[in-house]
């Protein structure tokens, strides 16, 4: 269908070379004046023109107007002096005239009808490539957005970092530099959070090239990140960043306090999906939390904004002992299934 398509859309052919298509019309002439004298004593008498018909509709639709008017022509004639009696002759007999207007009233109509479908073919073709630029020029200028605001947000995580010296109090410290480091986080996953049409990602890849980014921006090289995530999920791009930031405060609690006395472990990261929710999981095998542990009522500024990240998902999150290590639980997120992708 699509092969078809195009081919309309060059129509009429041969625009640079209409010697030949004008050599091809009188092949397509001559065939049909073949063709009727073949049929001939097949036909019954008063229809000079059944087989000249198609090949001025076939000249028209393949060459243009041009080509189509000289078959229109050279047809009419032949079948003036070959089928129209008196035969042999261009006299005009009784009813003659009115044959030859027939003809001349089909043929123009078939013409100029063959000629507006090919401009309004022409007219969209012309439209779609339009179309197909601005969108290559739209999609250029979205990447270059994404790239200018990823650089300005890793600045302003730059600049709070060096800010971050010139404070003495040691709370203040703290936290001006995890907002530096997750500003920083924000612009790097930026990136290639959004598509120009805003299309929803592949989860188990993004939570994949998430985690690779923390894992070299640890600083324990020996602590293995593994992340087993179900492929059949798609994330809506307004859920990207607080996911993102949940994990990566998951990842940094794990590495800073988890394996503060120790410079290998494991840290596995788990997605599933259920029905159109998902469950995410990150447990390592450090030296894990205390029983009876709330994180509800913890101060710590980064589980606070975890917390206030989850609520404005909808989810639910759990820190609880992993027997070894801490198991950190985001429940219930609700998430778009594949098969709801739209066609």
């Amino acid at each position: 269908m699509n092969s078809f398509r195009l081919t309309l859309e060059h129509l009429p052919l041969l625009q640079g070379r209409r010697s030949l298509a004008y050599a091809i019309t009188l092949g397509f002439c001559a065939l049909a004046w073949w063709l009727r004298l073949v049929l001939d004593p097949y036909f019954p008498p008063g229809f000079p023109y059944l087989t000249f018909f198609p090949a001025v509709i076939l000249a028209s639709f393949l060459f243009g107007r041009g080509p189509g008017t000289v078959a229109a022509l050279l047809c009419g004639l032949l079948a003036w002096y070959f089928f129209i009696p008196p035969f042999g002759s261009f006299a005009l007999a009784r009813g003659t005239g009115v044959a030859l207007l027939f003809y001349a009233g089909v043929v123009t109509v078939d013409i100029l009808l063959v000629h507006w479908m090919q401009t309004a073919n022409a007219r969209l073709a012309a439209e779609r490539e339009r179309n197909a630029a601005l969108a290559a020029r739209t999609e250029i200028l979205f990447e270059e957005l994404q790239h200018r605001v990823s650089n300005n947000l890793q600045m302003v995580g730059a600049m709070l970092a060096l800010q971050r010296r010139a404070v003495t109090d040691g709370e203040a410290q703290r936290a001006i530099g995890e907002a530096a480091a997750k500003l920083q986080l924000i612009g790097r996953i930026q990136r290639r959070l959004y598509g120009s049409r805003g299309e929803p990602l592949a989860l188990d890849a993004f939570i994949t090239a998430l985690v690779e980014d923390l894992a070299e921006s640890g600083g324990k090289p020996g602590i293995r990140h593994v992340v087993e995530a179900d492929s059949a999920v798609l994330l809506p791009p307004d859920r990207a960043i607080p996911l993102a930031l949940i994990v990566a405060e998951s990842i940094a609690n794990a590495v800073e306090h988890g394996f503060a006395a120790r410079e290998a472990g494991t840290i596995l990261v788990q997605v599933r999906a259920e029905d159109e929710r998902v469950s995410l999981t990150i447990h390592d095998d450090g030296a894990g939390v205390a029983e009876g542990f709330d994180v509800a009522t913890v101060d710590s500024l980064g589980l606070r904004i975890a917390r206030s990240l989850c609520q404005s998902l909808g989810a639910e999150l759990r820190i609880v002992p992993g027997r070894p290590g801490t198991r950190v639980e985001l429940r219930n997120l609700p998430i778009t299934p594949v098969a709801a992708r739209p066609v």
